[in-house]
């Protein structure tokens, strides 16, 4: 057996160790779609300023016809960007298609310091949500200058191909401080 051949052999050897390593992905309970280890939860807050905001979501979208849908991964991603200024997630509901509750994500309201950033995840295998899902979010803080970031990344993978966006959130709160205006 020459060198090149105990390279290729070599080479077999970690193609098939790093296929064999690959595991089939399964779908994370709610619990796991957050790791809460570096997070706080607080008991309930009555901070100055609350705020309810929309993030649409795709869980699959269509493609080629109407009755052809690819699924999506998608992220949820809350950000803090004060500086200076904690804010307080309250609540995290997952919405589908039809405007029902598929899922809430928090239990006790979760505290972002400044900076801190949280995520949520919507795996390719769950198609619950459908073309129209969405997340409602509840947040406050003790200033209306605090300005979050909501946004979502959707995600689509296929052989060496991939296809992702970025939807935006969108205050839909119904009581507006006339002292913003």
């Amino acid at each position: 057996m020459d060198m090149n051949d105990r390279n290729v052999i070599g080479k077999l050897c970690i193609l098939i160790g790093l296929c064999w390593s690959c595991k089939p992905s399964t779908p994370l309970s709610p619990e796991q779609h957050n790791a809460p280890t570096n997070y706080t939860f607080v008991d309930p807050v009555s901070p100055a300023h609350m705020d309810t905001i929309y993030v649409p979501i795709y869980s699959d979208i269509y493609d080629q016809t109407v009755d052809s849908k690819s699924l999506l991964t998608a992220t949820l991603s809350i950000r803090n960007t004060s500086m200076r200024d904690s804010i307080y997630i309250v609540d995290v509901d997952y919405y589908d298609t039809q405007g029902k509750l598929v899922r809430g994500y928090l239990d006790k309201t979760l505290l972002l310091t400044p900076l801190q950033s949280t995520e949520y995840i919507v795996e390719e295998a769950d198609d619950t949500g459908g073309t129209g899902a969405n997340f409602i979010i509840t947040w406050g803080g003790n200033s209306a200058k605090i300005k979050p970031i909501f946004q979502a990344v959707m995600v689509l993978k296929s052989g060496q191909h991939a296809l992702s966006f970025v939807t935006q959130g969108l205050s839909i709160s119904e009581y507006a401080d006339p002292a913003l205006d």
